[in-house]
């Protein structure tokens, strides 16, 4: 019994070790341990039981030859005898009495009327037996069965006389099996012991191999745990096994890449935090310069209403970019996918950035090598192809030029955005995808950019399962390429 949040929380002992048999039961250590004691006890428990099978067959069948050979050996005694006439014979009944005795069973001698002339335990003397085996040996045919419930063999053989050898007669012996059953009981018991031997050391050994396996895969769930209440700087190594080996290589994969998404993360608040405040402070000096003054020129009250109203377009832009970009990272459910004439898209695109073009003199080519139509979403490639080639304008020298390519194959359509402008520093490449990264800060500001337009479009051609590589020499030019599947696959 315990109490939480104010109320009363009853836990009896038997829902207790409930949950504690269920835990357990549905645990890979059961598993394991249940695993090795079927894989090990279900052929020992065949093999004992096919050694008792096959013992007590072949027991059965060589005390069903065995009685067989004698049968055999008295009818032929019989005939000589003639004992089926007269059953006076001392040596015959001796020999009878002698197989009863030593085979715990009783015999009796049937004449070709299937009238019992002699039985060793005189019982049905002069009386008809009517039986299938009977009737078959009196056709020339021997027989024996073997009666498991009843523990006996009988067995059958045929009396002949005369040098025809003609059948007059059956000899049907009836046979305990006793002695069978002690052996299996004694191969039985002895079978049992060795099985149960075998269980208990398999036991041991399952919880012994059981523990061995679980024990890594349980510090490494110690591991993520302490990651869920805190990262931990040590790195994991759980080399037991290959899989054990693998599991730690991919958690300290996930544990760095945890860790570089939340200094990411606390990279990104702190950029944000620092681009809305710099337009900010510069209003709040302008602003707090004109309220210093007394009579202010009108030229110059217009001259810093336009630096705010410019800053007041930039905080904008910055507003509008992490809008965009916040929207690029849902998932990909949100894309509106259609059919959509790249080659028309691309030719909207440079039309509406040509003023931008003809302002710093930029000469801007479209190359398109064959008709490209591709299942994509529209407004989001538009807007990531736009920052590419207002990029490429803006950081151009005068009189450059920029070349748009457009190419297909029969999975991919290919977009090649050049330019002869300023070009990327090689260091400074692999970060220019980051969130608010600028190679130029100072210069980036001139042109009025937020640090935020090639993070856009990366997110976007993710989206569309594409992707961006950037090739670039300092003072050369840059070249944006981008690959994007003409089928959209969710």
């Amino acid at each position: 019994m315990y109490i939480q949040s104010g109320e009363l929380v009853i836990i009896s002992r038997g829902d207790f070790h409930f949950s504690i048999n269920s835990k357990f039961l549905k645990s890979l250590r059961f598993c394991i341990i249940l695993l090795l004691l079927v894989v090990s006890t279900v052929p020992c428990a065949a093999a004992y039981r096919g050694i008792i099978k096959a013992y007590e067959s072949r027991a059965v069948s060589l005390r069903t030859a065995d009685i067989q050979n004698q049968c055999t050996i008295l009818s032929n005694q019989l005939n000589s005898y003639n004992y089926l006439s007269d059953t006076s014979s001392e040596v015959i009944n001796a020999s009878l009495t002698q197989l009863t005795n030593i085979y715990n069973g009783r015999v009796m001698i049937v004449d070709k009327e299937l009238r019992v002339i002699k039985d060793t335990y005189g019982l049905d003397e002069g009386k008809t037996i009517v039986s299938e085996d009977v009737i078959r040996c009196m056709k020339g045919s021997s027989t024996n069965y073997y009666d498991k419930a009843n523990r006996y063999i009988e067995v059958t053989s045929p009396i002949t006389t005369g040098e025809t050898e003609e059948i007059s007669g059956v000899m049907l012996a009836s046979v305990s099996t006793d002695t069978i059953e002690d052996s299996l009981k004694i191969l039985s018991t002895k079978g049992s012991a060795i099985l149960g031997i075998v269980l208990i050391l398999m036991l041991g050994i399952s919880l012994f191999i059981a523990d061995r396996i679980v024990k890594p895969l349980r510090r490494i769930t110690e591991s993520i745990a302490d990651v869920s209440e805190g990262y931990d700087d040590e790195v994991l190594h759980v080399n037991t096994f290959t899989e054990t080996k693998q599991l730690s290589d991919a958690f300290n994969k996930m544990l760095g890449r945890l860790k570089q998404l939340d200094q990411s993360r606390e990279e990104f608040v702190s950029n944000v935090s620092h681009e809305l405040r710099t337009p900010l402070t510069s209003m709040k000096v302008l602003a707090d310069s004109l309220l210093a003054q007394d009579d202010v020129p009108i030229e110059l009250y217009q001259e810093f209403m336009g630096d705010i109203a410019k800053e007041i377009d930039r905080e904008n832009d910055i507003i509008a970019d992490l809008l965009s970009l916040v929207k690029m990272d849902k998932t990909a459910k949100d894309l509106n996918i259609k059919s959509v004439n790249i080659n028309e898209l691309m030719e909207l695109i440079l039309k509406r950035l040509k003023p931008i073009a003809e302002k710093k003199n930029v000469e801007v080519v479209l190359e398109s090598f064959r008709p490209v139509t591709a299942e994509i979403d529209e407004v989001k490639l538009t807007l990531a192809f736009s920052n590419l080639v207002e990029n490429a304008i803006k950081y151009n020298q005068e009189e450059g030029w920029v070349h748009v390519s457009l190419n297909a194959d029969h999975k991919y359509f290919y977009v090649k955005v050049a330019d002869s402008g300023i070009g990327i520093p090689e260091q400074d490449q692999q970060h220019v995808f980051e969130r608010f990264y600028r190679v130029d800060k100072s210069h980036s500001r001139e042109m009025g950019g937020t640090g935020l337009g090639l993070a856009i479009t990366r997110n976007a051609i993710i989206m569309h399962r594409g992707s961006i590589k950037v090739y670039s020499s300092e003072g050369e030019g840059t070249t944006f390429t981008v690959r994007i599947p003409l089928t959209y696959v969710a």
